[in-house]
């Protein structure tokens, strides 16, 4: 069991940027299409994370042309290059599935005022 957790920690991201629960974020991410390589990316609002270690991952969400969609990132994966957080969201839970059911201006996220 140590040497599983020896590996773990070999694999942990130093600067991993951990988003806020309710912010929205640009997370660029490496995709690969047969011989190349490029960075897509995807502009939603964190609705969720789960998990600890080197399996903690983060759940963003976003709405393309009418049609809701969610990712799920791991942190500390290696195809996520950066994660920008372009506004702070203020919020008093923990995830915010509740969010799915809700279209428009009723979707949005208070902000959060530094």
């Amino acid at each position: 069991m140590d040497a599983l957790k020896l590996i773990a920690q070999e694999n942990v991201k130093e600067s991993a940027q951990v988003p806020e629960i309710g912010s929205t974020v640009k997370v660029h991410v490496k995709i690969r299409e047969g011989e190349r390589e490029r960075v897509q990316v995807f502009e939603g609002t964190v609705i969720a994370r789960r998990g600890s270690g080197v399996s903690e991952t983060f759940t963003v969400r976003r709405v393309s042309y009418g049609v809701g969609v969610e990712r799920v990132f791991p942190i500390h994966s290696p195809n996520v290059v950066k994660v920008e957080t372009v506004r702070l969201g203020r919020v008093r839970r923990s995830k915010l599935y509740y969010l799915r059911d809700r279209v428009g201006k009723a979707a949005k996220v208070r902000t959060k005022i530094r």
